[in-house]
């Protein structure tokens, strides 16, 4: 779809995603789960929302998948390329075990704090 055809607005509801992208909300449900790079948030009343930079990204990977025949995971490689969202350093898993670590003992502590009050 163009984006001219695309109406312009802050946030887009998920049947309204579903519309433009012509998808069902349960793929679009799926893929939020599967690329982290699609962030839906919510609204007071439990509905989701997206960005613009989310609905690019949809349209894209739909692109990307049913037109150029793209796996999920090529697909999902040619879009951290294209919208710049691959980190170009991996972190380390001793690090990344170590934050987890220091997490942990933080939520420990604020369970803590709040059994407390």
């Amino acid at each position: 779809m163009k984006s001219e055809n695309i109406p312009e607005k802050l946030v887009y509801k998920l049947d309204e995603i579903s519309r433009i992208a012509k998808l069902d909300p349960e793929i679009i449900d799926n893929w939020e789960k599967e690329f982290y790079f699609i962030h839906a948030g919510q609204t007071a009343t439990g509905h989701k929302i997206f960005r613009k930079k989310d609905l690019a990204i949809i349209l894209r990977l739909k692109e990307l998948v049913e037109t150029q025949g793209l796996t999920l995971a090529g697909a999902k490689r040619r879009i951290e390329e294209e919208f710049g969202l691959k980190s170009s350093s991996l972190v380390h898993s001793d690090r990344l075990r170590k934050a987890l670590y220091d997490v942990r003992e933080q939520l420990k502590d604020l369970a803590a704090s709040l059994e407390k009050k």
